[in-house]
């Protein structure tokens, strides 16, 4: 009889369920794309369900429930920090108390009675559950694991080494020393919100100059030759929880804290650039020093802080492992990936064999799916007009859109897993075409202006455009477009500073193409997304262009659509040309109006 493992993450941020059949992970999802609470940190109900359903199990029938920390230990480390710091932040300790007494110290006791069932319920080590999600589902029989994030239980940031079915841990930094909680610091000081934003200070890096890293060596982090550092925390407040950083930072930082929404300036510029600049030397002695210590040529990474696509990418090129595979839900949601495969290799005791090709993530598809019957249904209940096409002429129809420089919804299959569109539910463009980056941002995406976009390339081709040739499934590597696909810079143009660079198209793809001519590539193979790899193919067999404009299939504020109703709402709601769900192809000029339109316009540009 098949063993079967529910892992679960909550109470966090970015709460998931992950179900595991023999270690084969049959379904994962987040929270988040239920409940559309961008980051949701409640009871992962909806998502347990979904799993459950998946698999076609009631909660009864499961063997085991993985939690992915243990709470006792994080409570621990609340109680001392708060003691070490009072009076300040008092309220805020009360505050925290209430929930932890009423709810997060009786975990098992809260999922038997949420999922209705006496399961027995374990706990995972927060960086073990991250090293499993990296190493078991990768491609590697051995490999190195490095995984850092803000904090878990003590933990902010480990290494070690995966074989076969086992997992060691060789050292760790213990908080408040945290590279994620660094950065999250200075995402706040920026005027990015904490735990959401840190992307967006990672995409206006490129816009500034690195003028305040020797400040930071010398003032903020003291790091030495193997990654370990310690932070001053003179420059900052996280201990008691009142605010990320303190006053003595807008010393070093030229000014104070930014207001949110507030105009950037080339100071906010710099500060990300910096910032960026110093994550990265940081991973890249990391990576340095556990390769000297384990000798081995791969290297698996998870936690917050390997979403930081553009250190990746440094880590590839110039550190010394031959191979780099990351965990595409790097974070806290990975984690009930990481627990529920923990217990099935390390507590039920099974062998472990990698995947003969590619990886276990079957491409991060995990999510639910649509039939055409339903989505057929759905569109018939909003009276939307649609044309059914067949499979062989849909990614030719689309392919003609995105020719005409059209943006198109593309809603297919299984959802992601993870904080990534990968072809399931993306929004899609035309990377030749100069004014798509401003468009989608601007009047569909409703965000910043310097936000970049991703190339989705066929696998086959990707060196023919960027400086890489490896598979990037799951847009964690940033790579340089290659110089003879680049457009050089007039004087005038390459003096221009801040936002205003923005306005020179840098090679044949500038949609794609961020300020320093780099770019977040996602690799495309037909076995892993065969509708998407025809798309793309037959949009460069139209063009000669082997990619796609990929971003999320949502605005800003809100989660990733997970439904065929989401999908026609945001839809209707935004810019967008056509939407495709399915066979379907929905014409926005066909369809009644939608009444909501200005109000929630409204909303998201004020957000």
């Amino acid at each position: 009889m098949a063993t079967c493992i529910l892992g679960i993450s909550a109470f966090y941020h970015d709460s998931a369920a992950c179900l595991v059949r023999d270690g084969e992970i049959v379904a994962a999802a987040q929270e988040e794309r239920f409940t559309r609470v961008k980051h949701d940190p409640a009871f992962p109900s909806n998502a347990v369900a979904y799993c459950l359903a998946e698999a076609g199990l009631s909660a009864r029938e499961l063997d085991y429930i993985g939690f992915y920390d243990k709470p006792l230990l994080t409570f621990e480390r609340l109680l001392e920090t708060h003691l070490a710091t009072a009076p300040r932040g008092i309220r805020l300790f009360w505050k925290s108390m209430a929930v932890w007494l009423k709810k997060k110290l009786w975990i098992p006791q809260l999922i038997n009675k949420e999922l209705d069932c006496d399961v027995k319920v374990l706990f995972g080590d927060h960086h073990e559950s991250h090293a499993a999600s990296a190493f078991y589902p990768s491609p590697f029989h051995e490999a190195a694991i490095l995984t850092l994030d803000g904090v878990g239980e003590w933990t902010t940031t480990s290494y070690g080494y995966g074989q076969g079915a086992e997992i060691h841990t060789l050292a760790d930094l213990k908080f408040p020393h945290s590279l994620g909680l660094l950065y999250t610091a200075f995402t706040y000081f920026t005027g990015f919100k904490p735990n959401s934003g840190e992307y967006k200070l990672m995409g206006l890096a490129p816009y500034g100059e690195p003028r305040y890293v020797d400040r930071i060596f010398d003032e903020v982090v003291d790091l030495r030759e193997d990654g370990s550092f310690r932070l001053n925390m003179r420059y900052f407040n996280y201990l008691s929880g009142l605010t990320m950083t303190s006053t003595p930072l807008e010393g070093i930082l030229d000014g104070p804290v930014r207001k949110p929404e507030s105009p950037l300036t080339q100071r906010e510029m710099d500060i990300a650039r910096s910032c960026q600049v110093v994550t990265e030397e940081i991973t890249l002695r990391m990576a340095r020093h556990l390769h000297a210590e384990t000798g081995m040529d791969s290297l698996c990474m998870a936690g917050g802080v390997a979403l930081n696509c553009v250190a990746n990418g440094r880590i590839l090129r110039e550190g010394p492992f031959e191979r780099l595979w990351i965990q595409p839900a790097a974070g806290d949601a990975g984690g009930a990936l990481g627990v529920a495969l923990a217990l099935w290799y390390r507590y039920c005791g099974n062998e472990r064999r990698p995947p003969v090709a590619g990886d276990g993530m079957s491409a991060s598809l995990l999510g639910p799916s649509y039939p055409d019957a339903e989505i057929g249904h759905i569109l018939e209940e909003m009276e939307a007009p649609a044309q059914s096409l067949s499979s062989g002429q849909l990614p030719v129809r689309v392919a003609q859109l995105l020719q005409e420089e059209k943006v198109v919804g593309w809603f297919q299959g299984r959802m992601e897993f993870g904080p990534r569109a990968l072809g399931a539910r993306s929004i899609l463009g035309d990377p030749r075409s100069s004014r798509m980056q401003s468009q989608m941002n601007l009047k569909i995406k409703y965000r910043e202006s310097f936000r970049p976009f991703a190339p989705s390339v066929l696998r086959e081709r990707v060196a023919d455009y960027f400086d890489l040739d490896v598979d990037s499934p799951y847009m964690l590597l940033v790579a340089a477009v290659r110089a003879d696909r680049q457009i050089a810079m007039s004087a005038e143009e390459d003096a221009l500073f801040g936002i205003d660079k923005l306005k020179v198209p840098r090679s044949e793809i500038p949609a794609v193409t961020h300020v320093d001519y780099s770019a977040r590539v996602q690799t495309v193979r037909r076995e892993d997304n065969p509708r998407y790899y025809d798309l793309i193919q037959a949009f460069d067999r139209l063009t000669g262009c082997p990619l796609v404009v990929n971003t999320s299939f949502n605005v800003r504020g809100e989660p990733i659509v997970n439904t065929p109703a989401e999908a026609y709402r945001c839809f209707m709601r935004t810019e967008m040309d056509y939407l495709v769900m399915g066979n379907f192809l929905v014409d926005k000029r066909d369809q009644p109006p939608w009444r909501e339109e200005v109000a929630w316009q409204e909303e998201f540009e004020l957000d």
